[in-house]
């Protein structure tokens, strides 16, 4: 099933507009929040295809509310892209750890991200 509506979490403006831009160029219809508390009034709202998901937020952290959502029944079919500057090895095998599909450093590449995205549908 091809991904049609994606929840972007981030605390940075500029990267939720550069984000909400692309997926929409894309065709993608798109949700926004900056932190967990938004995160789960989206998902409360409707359920994503697909989650892009910052790391570093004020309150819980990306890691922290990847391990929520993917251990909720509701939403633990939801594939969920870490897309963070946490570069490390350590991070990444954190995040898939914590239930991402995958994982993406910042600034995000257009074209990698998408291709992932495909890879999912």
């Amino acid at each position: 099933m091809p991904i049609q509506k994606v929840l972007v979490v981030d605390d940075s403006k500029t990267e939720l507009m550069y984000l909400t831009d692309l997926l929409q160029k894309n065709g993608m219809s798109v949700k926004t929040a900056e932190n967990a508390d938004d995160a789960f009034r989206r998902l409360a709202e409707e359920k994503p295809d697909l989650i892009l998901m910052d790391v570093v937020m004020p309150g819980q952290n990306g890691f922290q509310l990847t391990r929520a959502i993917t251990r909720d029944p509701k939403f633990a079919d939801v594939p969920i892209i870490m897309c963070t500057s946490k570069n490390q090895e350590t991070d990444r095998v954190w995040g898939m750890r914590q239930g991402a599909r995958d994982y993406i450093t910042k600034p995000v590449d257009a074209q990698e991200l998408m291709a992932k995205i495909k890879a999912l549908s």
